[in-house]
């Protein structure tokens, strides 16, 4: 069993558990429409930088900078980012949708809660927390299930980042109508990160689609580089977490000045 069908199969228990808990009819009388950010426009701009919050990854065991996690999302914020993604598997990142609560009242930026997306509950259990987006990953989804669950999502008032990793994938996500494709410039069956597969696969992506790049982005002459290949914005986690000053990091990242409470 691979990394992605392990973490599915888990997580469908974990839905399991937590319908029994709270219905799901239950939870969607408790969840509002009112209040989304709009994380679309948000990120529709060229080389806007959605900035990640986790701990860890199961490749990492601790970020440098994974001790103050709330300090760096308002850092973030008065930076440049153009939204915060926050990575919501506590048990291999660290981080979970009580952080996106938490995050999303501290600071005015939209926020993307990624989970490994297998069932309708989730998409609910995201938005209650106060997430205005939410990652769908492809490989997980047949295409009935991701175009069920784009349609929760669009319902609930959010956006959802659909994400690939080739071509059929892609194909996918257009099939089902995806507003926003990422390209994961890593490959998670394998771990490796290559960001020729954002340069070799985004002109499959059109015009109207925003286009994100994910992964392996550790400075502004990558962002350039990919922003010609045709991507529109840019996830952010490891090259953050780790820079010995996020802030100054994420100006050069996003091209944004210094805040002017910092001069």
């Amino acid at each position: 069993m691979n990394f992605l069908d392990a973490i599915a199969e888990e997580k469908r228990a974990l839905v399991l558990k937590h319908r029994t808990a709270l219905p799901f009819e239950e939870l969607a009388d408790r969840v509002s429409t009112r209040g989304v950010r709009d994380f679309h426009a948000a990120i529709s701009r060229r080389g806007a930088v959605i900035a990640e919050l986790k701990r860890r990854t199961p490749t990492i065991t601790g970020f440098a900078q994974a001790g103050g996690l709330m300090e760096l999302a308002r850092t973030y914020a008065d930076n440049g980012a153009a939204a915060v993604s926050i990575v919501t598997d506590p048990a291999r990142f660290g981080t979970s949708l009580d952080d996106v609560t938490r995050v999303r009242e501290a600071i005015d930026l939209p926020v993307i809660a990624k989970d490994f997306v297998v069932d309708g509950y989730q998409v609910l259990e995201a938005r209650a927390a106060g997430a205005d987006a939410i990652l769908l990953i492809v490989r997980l989804l047949d295409a009935a299930a991701l175009r069920s669950l784009l349609d929760l999502t669009h319902d609930l008032g959010m956006v959802a980042l659909v994400e690939t990793h080739d071509a059929t994938e892609i194909d996918a996500a257009l099939a089902a109508r995806a507003h926003i494709i990422g390209i994961n410039n890593r490959d998670l069956d394998t771990m490796r990160v290559s960001l020729d597969t954002t340069r070799r696969l985004a002109h499959r992506v059109p015009d109207h689609v925003v286009l994100v790049a994910e992964s392996g982005i550790h400075s502004r002459a990558d962002i350039d580089d990919l922003a010609a290949h045709g991507a529109c914005a840019f996830l952010v986690g490891g090259s953050l977490l780790d820079a010995p000053d996020p802030a100054v990091k994420l100006r050069e990242l996003a091209d944004a000045r210094e805040p002017e409470t910092l001069r």
